[in-house]
């Protein structure tokens, strides 16, 4: 799933707009030009430009920025790729496309003495996202988990399970103070990553190891339980079954909610926007399912993929490597708000101010579950969400076994879909 952006977003995506059409528009007399597809990200045109400066004049990088929407964003390199488009050069994938490219043979493996370097240091959570039939196909850029969200002056100490969450929401309620629980409900990825969550807390599964059988067990009935139970209960907003990231993060910046589940870009968010509330934000591990289990954290966030059509694969490892660095990764958690894969950055002083959660999110990293890894996921994903919608419709065992029997089918259609 896409990290949100962060702050400051309007100025930084005019930037790279411009740094792009400049390079793809270069001289025939002068550098190469390595042409870089990527999703809107505030700051990342500066780790392009610095990048463009460690090539020396070999080579220079385009940054294109794809839609905002994720949908779109697949799209237009889905369509491209079918195409065999020898000028896109490196790929900016959602850890949930690697597999479909991957398979599709639209990105290169990574080998030898470069694969080495990819792996080295990096959390092998991002690791598993790059990954397809146990060869790497991406490099990790940057990494993401979702907190749970509250507010210190409402709860000193957080929730440590689903259940508990609802009944602080409901003793909050009752004292009329702010007790909303908010959450990504609306019929997209954001609802399947609520979900997989979820059963990944359970301990139940949603596809075999292989990829190839849907198993929707009894962990998943389990989640289907308790998606239900929020949304049923007066801790959910009524907004619920619409809402996504951006959503709630404003609702709970706007003090109208106790707890959020959400991504890290909240902190800059709401340091921003709401400095006075923000002295009361905290954050904890995402709650566990039930008492029996410890809650568990899935993994977002974006990889970088070299094109099986660019015409200079040498020089677009290269870039890869430079954007993704230990240097980039670090600026790009400090400025844009996105965590680094490379477990060193965490430990950097200068995270320290800027990043506050970064132990947390390290901890959540270290035994994060990976979204169901397979060619079909946009298909997989859109069931899913679309059955799921809206949660408080959601009838355990009766939505399980329509998962079950509608994913399957899914996972054996032929071909990949754009």
């Amino acid at each position: 799933m896409k990290h949100p952006p962060g702050r400051r977003r309007l100025p930084a995506v005019l930037a790279a707009a411009v740094l792009a059409g400049t390079a793809a528009c270069g001289s025939d007399e002068g550098p190469m030009t390595i042409n870089v597809y990527y999703s809107t990200e505030e700051n990342f045109d500066q780790v392009v430009a610095k990048c463009t400066e460690e090539a020396g004049g070999r080579y220079q990088i385009a940054l294109n920025i794809l839609p905002r929407e994720a949908d779109g964003q697949r799209e237009q390199m889905v369509r491209r790729l079918a195409a065999g488009d020898t000028d896109m050069d490196v790929l900016g994938l959602d850890v949930t496309w690697v597999a479909e490219f991957a398979e599709a043979g639209w990105i290169e493996e990574w080998t030898g003495a470069d694969k080495a370097e990819v792996e080295q240091g990096t959390l092998e959570g991002p690791l598993e996202t790059a990954r397809w039939e146990d060869k790497l196909y991406a490099a990790p850029k940057n990494t993401n988990v979702q907190l749970l969200w509250y507010r210190q002056d409402l709860t000193p100490e957080p929730p440590k399970s689903w259940s508990e969450m609802l009944e602080m929401s409901e003793r909050l309620r009752s004292e009329n103070k702010p007790s909303t629980v908010l959450m990504t409900g609306a019929q997209y990825e954001g609802l399947v990553v609520q979900f997989t969550q979820l059963v990944a807390g359970a301990g139940g599964k949603i596809l075999s190891e292989d990829s190839k059988t849907a198993i929707f067990d009894e962990g998943a009935v389990t989640a289907l339980r308790a998606l239900r139970d929020l949304a049923a209960s007066p801790a959910a907003s009524p907004s619920l079954s619409n809402q996504r990231e951006d959503d709630i993060r404003l609702a709970f910046q706007n003090g109208e909610a106790a707890f959020q589940l959400n991504w890290p870009f909240v902190y800059a968010a709401m340091t921003e926007g709401n400095p006075e509330l923000a002295r009361e934000l905290r954050w904890a591990p995402y709650p566990a399912v039930d008492a029996a289990n410890s809650g568990t954290a899935t993994i977002g966030g974006f990889n970088l993929a070299v094109s099986a059509y660019s015409q200079h694969k040498a020089e677009a490892i290269e870039a890869v490597k430079c954007l993704r660095s230990a240097d980039s990764q670090k600026f790009s958690a400090i400025n844009s708000g996105v965590p680094p894969t490379i477990e060193s950055v965490y430990s950097d002083p200068e995270m320290a101010e800027p990043y506050p959660m970064r132990d947390a999110i390290l901890a959540e990293l270290k035994k994060a579950a990976v979204r169901p890894l397979t060619p079909a996921y946009q298909n997989v994903s859109t069931l899913i969400s679309t059955i799921l919608s809206p949660p408080g419709a959601i009838d355990p065992q009766r939505t399980a076994e329509r998962l079950r029997t509608e994913v399957q089918d899914a996972l054996d259609s032929k071909g990949v879909l754009p």
